[in-house]
């Protein structure tokens, strides 16, 4: 097999072609008959899904937002008076000790060192204030004024738990699955693989914001996997300046000369692809030259935010240094959306720092610095989202890996890996606003109400756009009952 690509300069010659790699009527042939076996097989009877949803769509599109390294449920959304109550006292002294002998402890966690975490057990009281806010009187921590000033648009779940209590959770909560279990395909590829393009210049899955670090999943955190390569996402950097790097076209080279390239590359790949049909990744580079070439384009336009008046500008906080990243990756995320794209992945954590969430110590200067990056821009996107019309139709997930420990780590005030029960919040796309489903115990240990598995999430999403995961299919790739998950009924409209 042979993949043709242009040179350093973008271009190809075609003394390539001509110096005989054709592949030449034996070729066709071949692939004539192993597409006539396949079907004989029984496996043509399987199609691939035609980009219509399963049943009428609340949503559109989504805007899946992640804070890498495990946001504290317990300074966020979900308040423990308890902590203050019993600060400093072990939890063993507390009338709360049962949470250490709830079958939760060994049953849901999958140790990643192989070597039990050790449990946090003196209590941290709570590092920050909370108020009530908006009609629903929900309770936000005094580090989200901005998101709290929405609280009515939002729909939170404070019973999210997970197995993986390293930063492998991060796999685990966009594929569902451990990463001791292997790489699987994301909720962002499952969305790409069921709903067909509503704008053929731009991908339909786009990355956002500093990448996953490989260890911890890295692009497996959007891959496609078994789906293929043409499902997974596009990272596009948050440069204005080069947005799409290494595919704009070079200096010198007319945009008629590159396409005629372009259009020669694909006719020679195309053969390549008869020659090995059952070979996925020449379709998708066939695809992402094609694709490539209309994006220089398309892409540039979408960074255009001079163009964005100046009171969105500052509403999404760009005007500003500490929220100026961020806030330019949600803006750049509701241009997407509003250009067709269906799923926009969008990460905070690593970019300023290489903890990120991940508050050890000094959870307190920690967590407020990082609030004050994102506090403002989250809050933005929403009011944006809505006085467009646009929330309606765009459904926006907030997540983290896990909580923190409702104990203290060492001796500067900072809170552990907590998988056992966290919290995330959902807006928009036919959901809820203004409520707050599930509950943890009374010291944020365990998710005990309306206990959710990430792929609750997952399913949530999915049925929102229309999608019933269960039709999803590919053949020999069979998905426990857990991959599915169900949708989260008591917060859809």
């Amino acid at each position: 097999m042979r993949l043709f690509v242009p040179n350093a300069c973008g271009r190809i010659n075609r003394r390539q072609w001509l110096s005989g790699t054709g592949m030449g009527f034996t070729g066709l042939v071949l692939s004539a008959l192993f597409q006539q076996n396949a079907a004989a097989s029984g496996h043509a009877a399987w199609a691939p899904p035609d980009g219509k949803p399963h049943f009428a769509p609340k949503a559109k599109s989504v805007i899946w937002i992640f804070l890498q390294g495990g946001v504290s449920h317990l300074e966020s959304f979900d308040p423990k008076p308890e902590l203050n109550r019993f600060a400093g006292k072990t939890i063993a002294e507390t009338p709360h000790q049962g949470v250490l002998d709830s079958a939760f402890v060994k049953k849901n966690v999958v140790q990643f060192t192989g070597i039990d975490r050790k449990l946090m057990t003196t209590v941290l009281p709570l590092q920050v204030g909370f108020r009530k806010h908006g009609q629903s009187g929900i309770e936000v921590s005094d580090w989200w004024p901005h998101l709290a000033g929405v609280v009515d648009d939002l729909a939170i779940i404070r019973s999210v738990w997970t197995t993986d209590n390293d930063h492998a959770a991060q796999l685990q909560f966009h594929t569902g699955r451990h990463i001791f279990q292997g790489y699987f395909p994301s909720v962002g590829s499952w969305v790409h693989y069921g709903l067909g393009s509503l704008n053929e210049n731009i991908p339909k899955f786009v990355v956002l914001g500093p990448p996953v670090p490989p260890h911890l999943g890295g692009a497996g955190v959007s891959g496609g996997n078994y789906l293929g390569p043409q499902h997974a996402g596009v990272h596009l950097s948050g440069d204005p300046a080069n947005p799409l790097p290494y595919a704009t076209r070079p200096d010198g080279l007319p945009a008629r000369e590159q396409e005629s390239e372009f259009e020669f590359i694909r006719e020679l790949n195309e053969l390549d692809a008869a020659r090995y049909p059952a070979d996925a990744s020449i379709r998708a580079r066939i695809k992402s030259y094609e694709m490539a070439f209309r994006m220089q384009t398309a892409v540039p336009e979408v960074f255009e935010f001079a163009k964005e008046p100046e009171h969105i500008r500052k509403n999404y906080g760009l005007d500003q240094e500490n929220t100026q990243h961020f806030g330019r990756d949600l803006l750049t995320a509701r241009r997407l959306v509003e250009r067709g794209v269906r799923f926009v992945q969008v990460f905070h954590g690593y970019r300023t720092d290489g903890n990120g969430w991940d508050a050890h110590s000094e959870l307190q200067k920690n967590h407020s610095r990082l609030c004050g990056e994102v506090d403002l821009p989250l809050a933005g996107l929403i009011r944006d989202l809505k006085q467009r019309g646009l929330l309606d139709e765009t459904l926006v997930v907030w997540g983290t890996e896990f909580g923190r420990t409702p104990g203290v780590e060492g001796l500067r005030e900072g809170r552990d890996h907590h998988p056992f029960g966290f919290s995330c919040w959902m807006a928009g796309g036919g959901l809820k606003g203004g409520v707050a489903h599930g509950a943890t115990d009374e010291l944020g240990f365990h998710a005990v109400e309306h206990r959710h598995y990430v792929t609750d999430l997952h399913a949530t999403v999915l049925h929102q756009l229309g999608l019933n995961p269960r039709k999803l299919e590919v053949p020999g790739q069979k998905r426990l009952d857990i991959d599915f998950g169900e949708p989260i009924r008591e917060i859809i409209g």
